[in-house]
């Protein structure tokens, strides 16, 4: 925590008293994309919380991480933007356990680390512009959301027996 982060808050007051108290951060991460959904370069992420203690040298921090994000949907590959509203309830200690807690050192935490984790982790990996959305025709490509295609639909060759007894 040598680079004063934005979202770095001294907690020594809720160590030293047990008084909860909540915080609200947002500030640019960069860098979070995962398979092509990303948050947006100099969007905002907000962490609102209240953190809680839980003992001399740990506190809880309880709330939500926001973010927006953007991406491009599976099915007919327009552009997808979104909002991630995620409830967060992690644990911040002097002696942290990695991949578990997260640290406080010198009576400060970084919510950075934690609101990073929490929106890689949420962004969604194969995004839909809309739940129905009916894709591309794989065979002449035309948006099947803006109306059909002139293309057969291809036979099912489980039913081929079938067809041929409707079919003389």
């Amino acid at each position: 925590m040598s680079i004063r982060s934005p979202f770095q808050v001294h907690v020594g007051n809720v160590l030293r008293t047990g008084n909860a108290r909540r915080e609200r951060r947002s500030a640019p991460l960069d860098d979070l994309v995962v398979l092509g959904t990303e948050v947006p370069l100099h969007a905002e992420v907000v962490v609102d919380v209240e953190l809680q203690f839980v003992a001399d040298t740990a506190l809880d921090a309880v709330g939500t991480v926001t973010a927006p994000y953007r991406g491009t949907c599976r099915r007919c590959l327009r552009q997808v933007e979104g909002q991630l509203q995620v409830p967060v309830r992690e644990r911040f200690e002097e002696r942290f356990v990695e991949d578990e807690t997260y640290p406080v050192a010198h009576s400060q935490i970084d919510l950075g680390p934690m609101a990073r984790d929490t929106v890689m982790l949420e962004l969604p990996r194969a995004p839909l512009c809309r739940e129905d959305c009916q894709g591309l025709c794989p065979e002449c490509g035309a948006d099947r959301n803006e109306g059909g295609c002139s293309c057969a639909a291809p036979a099912d060759p489980r039913w081929a027996a079938l067809d041929q007894l409707r079919d003389p």
